[in-house]
């Protein structure tokens, strides 16, 4: 087998196994560390020395139509640049939210996007926040709440207030122009005996997420508990509830590009849970651990926040460095290769305020990257030139000492060192090539910036499939939309296996009449196996396929005698 072939081959099973074994491998030798669980008692989390909060959803026995469950009860209007719709005054839930700047789809009358629901909705979805403690009668899910306003806008913080028993509540909200709310959660003792209490925080779900929870985009339950984030599946939480106690951290649930988020003061120890409630719903919530006490005519406040919104990168990271929360950017699924992916989604993202076009910009990062690259292109040209010229010598040991194994390894690498031929010279390249190609495949599909982003002619959506195909008449046939999902290979997967098979033509043909066979028929396997893929992904493909038959043309002129067969 020829040397760059092997090269090829052995680029290829690395970049599978970076792409589809690696994480998961190293998830299961070192999984992600967290904190052993309390000891649970009838569903309730039991710290030391105080009772936790044990804030259960309530169980909905009619689903209803959203816009009639909304009537039922009254409400306090949020509206903010990004956000609208409602606070719950009964049970002083964030139980209503539509993000204004995202559509379900492309199409013109497209709703925007109905993040959290209220109780009683087919996908009810609502954060709520109370107190436990000792000697309190606590506010409950009936409880009805008196409102300071009657809108909640990023100038014009709103205050809940109620009694119960000698105890008064106070939870003070503010929000500002993006997708963070702040809670000021007061309670003021008026009774004639001390009591003890703590804040806790609940995101009730009804339902797993509709989106798929791929090993390279994480959706589900999401825990950070001392630095370390925990990505959990749904089914882990049925079957035992996701327990940590830390200071500093967070917890959630994250969608491909949603996320909510309990964030509580990032100085106090807490208790994170994620569980399931049963009947398809699940919860994560945080309790204060130290209860504080609070002597008659005195009132104890803490903060909190609350994320509900879209997954954009760079607020995220301003969320982390301004608000000082613990690995906030954790609730994007970077992976092991997140110290690449981010500078590259940056210049992504820089590229494309400079064009306005997110395919353009992709072209553009994909040039950019192969002229980085190309130092390492010309080096693995070179290495495959000198193990041209010493082919015919290897060929020569190879029969010479064809029946001693051991006498013709010690004959090569002396051929090799007399030669100054490194055999490994044009493998060693690769390596620098798998996590940028990886990292950049990760970021093309996680961030959110690609979403619904058009780039020409009938594309547009880049980060989903090319939505028309030949196979049909592009819908005209009278079998479209008929087709099975295997053979809708759409126009912009068949162009990227025509630019992968004339790079191959490209490259020396091999000798190996198996081996031919096996390169004329991968960029048409490739073909099939990238049409489910986002055509941003696919851009990238034909535009670092194009550039490379540019390269392998100009090197070919530099170095003719790689398009040779080697003498002898």
């Amino acid at each position: 087998m020829k040397e760059e072939q092997k090269n090829l081959i052995i680029f290829g099973v690395l970049a599978a196994f970076i792409l589809f074994a690696w994480q998961p491998i190293m998830n299961h030798f070192m999984p992600p560390a967290s904190t052993p669980a309390p000891q649970a008692e009838q569903g309730e989390i039991v710290v030391p020395d105080q009772e936790a909060a044990d804030p259960a959803a309530d169980t909905v026995t009619a689903i209803r139509d959203r816009r009639i469950v909304l009537g039922e009860t009254p409400r306090v209007r949020i509206d903010t640049p990004s956000l609208s719709g409602s606070i719950n005054l009964k049970g002083a839930r964030i139980d209503d939210l539509v993000l204004k700047q995202y559509n379900e789809t492309v199409e013109d009358d497209s709703p925007p996007i109905h993040l959290l629901s209220p109780s009683g909705t087919e996908n009810a979805y609502f954060a709520q926040f109370g107190w436990r403690g000792t000697g309190v009668t606590e506010p409950g899910p009936d409880t009805v709440w008196q409102a300071s306003g009657e809108t909640l806008t990023p100038d014009s913080p709103v205050t809940l207030t109620t009694t119960k028993g000698s105890q008064r509540f106070r939870i003070e909200l503010s929000v500002d122009a993006d997708y963070m709310f702040s809670i000021r959660q007061t309670v003021q003792n008026v009774g004639g005996a001390p009591i003890a209490v703590a804040p806790y925080g609940l995101i009730s779900r009804r339902g797993e997420s509709d989106d798929q929870d791929l090993w390279v985009a994480h959706v589900g339950p999401l825990a950070v508990s001392e630095g370390v984030a925990d990505y959990v599946n749904y089914g882990d939480i049925e079957d035992e509830p996701s327990s940590y106690e830390t200071v500093g951290g967070w917890a959630g649930f994250s969608d491909h590009y949603w996320q909510t988020a309990l964030v509580p003061d990032q100085g106090l120890p807490v208790s994170l849970r994620l569980r399931s409630g049963g009947t398809g719903r699940f919860q994560a919530d945080y309790s204060v651990r130290n209860a504080v006490e609070i002597a008659p005519g005195q009132q104890v406040t803490q903060s909190s926040r609350f994320f509900a919104g879209a997954k954009e990168t760079r607020l995220i990271d301003t969320y982390e460095e301004d608000l000082g929360i613990v690995e906030f950017d954790k609730m994007i699924d970077w992976g092991w290769f997140g110290i690449v992916e981010k500078p590259i989604f940056y210049y992504l993202d820089w590229l494309f305020r400079m064009v306005k076009n997110f395919g353009l910009a992709i072209i553009l990062l994909t040039i950019t990257i192969r002229l980085l690259l190309f130092p390492v292109a010309h080096k693995q040209f070179q290495s495959m030139a000198a193990m041209r010229v010493v082919q015919p010598k290897m060929k020569a040991l190879q029969e010479r000492y064809k029946d001693n194994k051991e006498k013709l390894q010690q004959e090569m690498m002396k051929l090799y060192k007399d030669e100054k031929v490194n055999p490994l010279a044009g493998c060693l390249p690769m390596f620098l090539q798998i996590p940028i190609m990886f990292a950049l495949y990760k970021v093309l599909i996680l961030t959110i910036e690609m979403r619904h982003q058009p780039f020409i002619l009938w594309i547009n959506d880049l980060s989903a499939p090319d939505p028309v195909t030949p196979l049909d008449f592009f819908g005209y046939a009278p079998w479209a939309g008929m087709l099975p999902s295997f053979l809708h290979i759409g126009v912009v997967p068949i162009l990227l296996g025509v630019s992968m098979y004339f790079q191959f033509k490209l490259n020396p043909q091999p000798m190996d009449d198996t081996q031919k066979q096996i390169f004329a028929f991968m960029p048409w396997v490739m073909m099939f196996m990238m049409a489910p893929f986002a055509v941003g992904l696919q851009i990238y493909w034909i535009t670092s396929n194009m550039i490379t038959i540019g390269q392998q043309a100009w090197l070919y002129s530099r170095h003719p005698h790689l398009k040779k067969k080697p003498a002898g």
